[in-house]
């Protein structure tokens, strides 16, 4: 017995205030295990709470996330602590670390900021259905660096949080879910336009998919070159299925213009021949 106390509190590094020993590292995992225990036991009875007091999920997901970074945070502070490491040196030294190689962790910096600043203002919040860049996709999981977003195609794409707060990003699911989508079309030069509008109309009003209200509209867009130019808007409640009910909603568009006789036209060109003088 000791021996083995012996080799416990027998020290492995001399430090100015102390000593670190096998059992001081040992109770420092102890401490990280345990905070990692209490870090997702907090976090679930924290979205557990405000999930009983109507939050959204996405504010449930932040919640849970900075209760769980919080105590990660503390737990790894305190296993410092326990190691025989003093807190305030490790800072100190910590700082002048991170200014000798400050400038290759600028952008690990700004990401974990950004982070925070998503997570506390969400101006997004996981299952938004949000655009950034030229990918649309639904926010997965909003990590302290970057945000995983699962594209239309389930392609999982990784996107560091500064581009969520430098660059322009839209969130379809704010205010509302609700999206309009635009159909075009043309039809000939005297074509009963009223009748378009009519025809229209009666395919949005069909669709399964086209919300009642706010109700859809048609608007007349121009006289184009080859036919006059129309268009289409209705209002659905998925945004991640705007393309396939504007592919339905052209279907339907086709097959309502064959039966009341309203023509499609293409581009075409009038070419006049003279003789030559």
């Amino acid at each position: 017995m000791e021996r083995f106390e012996s080799v416990i509190h027998h020290p492995l590094i001399t430090l100015k205030d102390g000593s670190v020993t096998l059992g001081s590292l040992v109770a420092a995992a102890v401490v990280l295990a345990a905070a990692a225990l209490v870090a997702r036991a907090l976090s679930e009875a924290a979205r557990r709470l405000f999930h009983t007091r109507g939050l959204t999920e996405g504010a449930q997901f932040a919640v849970a996330k900075i209760v769980r970074y919080t105590v990660l945070l503390v737990g790894v502070g305190i296993a410092v602590s326990s190691a025989g490491f003093d807190l305030t040196a490790v800072l100190a030294a910590s700082t002048v670390l991170l200014v000798g190689i400050g400038f290759g962790l600028q952008n690990i910096a700004q990401n974990f900021i950004s982070g925070l600043i998503v997570l506390v203002e969400q101006p997004i919040r996981r299952g938004d259905f949000i655009k950034v860049g030229d990918a649309y996709g639904v926010v997965d999981d909003i990590g302290l660096r970057a945000t995983r977003v699962i594209t239309r195609d389930q392609v999982t794409i990784i996107v560091p949080n500064s581009e969520l707060i430098g660059s322009q990003v839209i969130n379809h699911s704010k205010p509302t879910l609700n999206l309009r989508i635009t159909v075009r079309v043309g039809v000939a030069y005297g074509s009963d336009v009223e009748l378009v509008k009519r025809t229209l109309l009666e395919v949005a009003a069909k669709s399964e998919h086209v919300l009642k209200d706010p109700p859809a509209e048609v608007r007349f867009e121009d006289f184009g070159d080859s036919s006059l130019a129309f268009a289409l808007l209705a209002w659905i409640a998925d945004p991640g299925l705007d393309r396939r009910i504007a592919s339905e909603l052209r279907f339907a568009v086709d097959g309502a213009f064959r039966a009341a006789k309203l023509e499609i036209p293409f581009p075409q060109r009038d070419v006049h021949l003279y003789p030559a003088p």
